[in-house]
């Protein structure tokens, strides 16, 4: 392996492991806060409105930030948690906040978009809220919730070439290090080669899934 390609392979495994960590931990802190907001919206089994208004302006105010300005925001806090505001674990930490945000949303939506029936039959066998959304409501929208999940790492994908723009590593970085300021046309193209070959890699993953849960 040349250097070139030695290049794209340490800038390919950044990129995914700033994917997969912060695809791991939005779903472990999304998924249930986007429960806490179905739960308790007005649609949900236990509405408390100031709760929902308060979390849902939250999040949106968040997510209205574009992603380049949030990971600069960031910095300060960053640096405070991780130690750098510079590399592959900084770059973590504001990809996973973004991964949260989406993840709760997209949850409270699936979950939303179930019949209340659903919940109207937890009830009257007797099953607490958390019995209902664990047993019924969540194993019901995971096929749907798996599709928005598989666009959002792929939205992440696109997010960490971003993050290259402020040090951030992976292959983002790495076009702009040596494709943009050394003029490496090649290092580019094969940049996007890699990243349009994760994406589908990505999308075919995530499709097969869905329809294995579905069956």
């Amino acid at each position: 392996m040349g250097a070139k390609g030695a290049l794209l392979w340490g800038g390919f495994v950044e990129t995914l492991q700033m994917v997969i960590v912060s695809m791991g931990l939005g779903i472990i802190f999304g998924v249930p806060l986007g429960t806490l907001l179905f739960a308790c919206s007005p649609k949900g089994i236990n509405p408390n409105r100031g709760l929902y208004e308060g979390l849902s302006f939250f999040i949106n105010s968040a997510r209205s930030i574009p992603y380049i300005i949030l990971t600069i925001l960031l910095i300060p806090i960053t640096r405070l948690c991780i130690g750098s505001a510079i590399g592959t674990s900084a770059a973590i930490f504001p990809l996973t906040l973004a991964a949260i945000l989406l993840i709760a949303r997209v949850s409270e939506d699936a979950l939303l978009n179930l019949p209340r029936t659903f919940i109207e039959i937890g009830q009257s066998m007797g099953a607490t809220p958390f019995s209902i959304v664990c047993k019924i409501l969540l194993p019901e929208v995971l096929p749907s919730l798996v599709i928005q999940l598989t666009t959002i790492a792929i939205n992440l994908v696109g997010f960490s070439a971003m993050a290259g723009t402020v040090g951030g590593g992976g292959l983002g970085d790495l076009a702009i290090r040596f494709g943009h300021q050394r003029y490496d046309v090649t290092l580019v193209v094969f940049i996007v080669i890699i990243l349009i070959a994760l994406v589908q890699l990505i999308q075919m993953m995530g499709n097969a899934l869905a329809h294995r849960l579905r069956k």
